[in-house]
């Protein structure tokens, strides 16, 4: 009877087994329950909704009719819940700005790696669940930032990356002001480029190294020493043919441009995106309007740079640049928005800490959108840019459940959101 008993037992157990094998795996579900919504989509805000999530994304909103028995409800019923926010231009991997030119130089791969998992943590838990990175001064540590953070081993917001600055010799992104004898490791120049065809070879290396964007320096930067913002750097033939690349591998293509000439020529290249856009003349932004090419402009930032950078004595060069950009930048901004350009949200966070990426919504809103559209900008539209409009960017059925929580009305004042109350990423609380 023993020797029965215990066929009977495996048979059983392995009955079992066959049985859970064969069974579709079980649906993770769960609710929140928002107080006030902020459907983006619809540009309004709803009362007393449930949200339910279904393995990490929504799957459908409606209106609260009571606690649901087949799931948790996290209750956000005192809050307004917003989706998750979209910074289009961070620098998450390395330290950030400091006042000396050689700064890049004196840390490691692991030092930039180790502060790159730092400042991911930082952003998400700032309510930033999705960035576009557009560089850092090693080449693909953002790449491996962006599979660290989607493999589960740190905490971070959904990233697309572009691997290196595309970039002439000398140019705005590359390291400059050094001795004539001091060399720079090949990673920080891996996006150095000489004519056309130099641009199609490391245009189409970044992309086999799957990258999500190319990022073109189109113009001098601020704060690279020995260029002008205003300065042309690459011709509009180097900047198609990166364009050109792109196209073939499905990806998008963005250049920082703080002058207009240098804007044009990206502009009639074919990128997507316009970044600082500080000194633009009105036909730059109307053939930005006409080509659906959005503006990412960080018209906070210079306020940071003029604070610490004075305080910290970095390079007299950086700050006068910085003086004769931000107003004008805000200006520009607000002669964008008369004139309909699109508008996606980009902070340029890495130059002041991660972290702080909200602290723009205010000027947003001071020069010229409402603060519907300042949330819009950072969600809904920063979404179509960035080019995942079905998965991030609005609270509605098949987008990732990616929220954050604050006790105030945000469409009534703004800055509540640079201290929010809880972020949820992927149906999963992360504070």
């Amino acid at each position: 009877m023993r020797d029965v008993a215990k066929f009977v037992a495996r048979l059983l157990m392995a009955i079992t087994a066959v049985l859970v094998c064969a069974s579709p795996s079980v649906a993770q579900i769960s609710y929140v329950r928002a107080g006030h919504l902020l459907d983006v989509e619809a540009g309004v805000v709803k009362r007393d909704q449930i949200v339910r999530i279904v393995d990490g994304k929504v799957a459908s909103v409606g209106p609260w009719r009571g606690a649901p028995l087949d799931g948790p409800v996290v209750d956000w019923s005192a809050q307004w819940v917003l989706p998750g926010l979209i910074d289009m231009h961070t620098h998450l991997a390395g330290d950030i700005q400091g006042s000396g030119v050689a700064d890049p130089l004196i840390t490691s791969e692991a030092d930039d790696a180790l502060a790159g998992a730092a400042n991911a943590s930082r952003t998400l838990r700032a309510g930033f669940t999705t960035v576009r990175d557009v560089g850092s001064w090693r080449a693909f540590t953002d790449v491996s930032l962006r599979n660290a953070i989607n493999r589960g081993l740190i905490e971070g917001p959904r990233m697309a990356v572009v691997g290196a600055y595309l970039t002439a010799p000398g140019g705005g992104g590359t390291i400059t002001g050094l001795a004539d004898d001091v060399g720079i490791p090949p990673a920080m120049t891996r996006g150095v480029v000489t004519d056309e065809a130099d641009m199609r070879q490391k245009a189409r290396g970044l992309l086999l190294h799957k990258v999500d964007w190319l990022k073109l320096i189109a113009t001098g930067a601020v704060l690279t020493v020995g260029t002008e913002p205003g300065q042309p750097e690459l011709t509009e033939g180097e900047m198609r043919a990166a364009v050109e690349e792109a196209k073939t591998f499905g990806k998008r293509v963005t250049a920082h441009a703080h002058g207009a000439e240098g804007a044009k020529m990206a502009i009639r290249a074919g990128v997507a995106s316009i970044e600082h856009g500080s000194l633009l003349d009105a036909e730059a932004l109307d053939m930005m309007k006409k080509a659906g090419v959005y503006l990412v402009a960080d018209i906070w930032n210079g306020d940071y740079i003029e604070e610490v950078g004075t305080r910290e004595g970095w390079p007299e060069e950086t700050l006068r640049k910085n003086r004769e950009t931000t107003d004008e930048q805000r200006e520009v901004f607000r002669l964008a928005v008369k004139k309909g350009v699109k508008i996606a949200y980009g902070t340029d966070a890495g130059v002041y800490p991660n972290g702080l990426n909200a602290r723009q919504f205010r000027n947003m809103v001071k020069y010229g959108l409402t603060p519907m559209q300042a949330v819009q900008s950072a969600t809904l539209w920063a979404a179509d840019l960035i080019g995942w409009p079905k998965e991030v960017g609005a609270i509605s059925a098949g987008h990732w459940a990616d929220m954050v929580a604050v006790g105030m009305d945000p469409i009534a004042d703004i800055s509540v959101l640079e201290n929010v109350d809880h972020v949820m990423k992927g149906g999963v609380v992360v504070r």
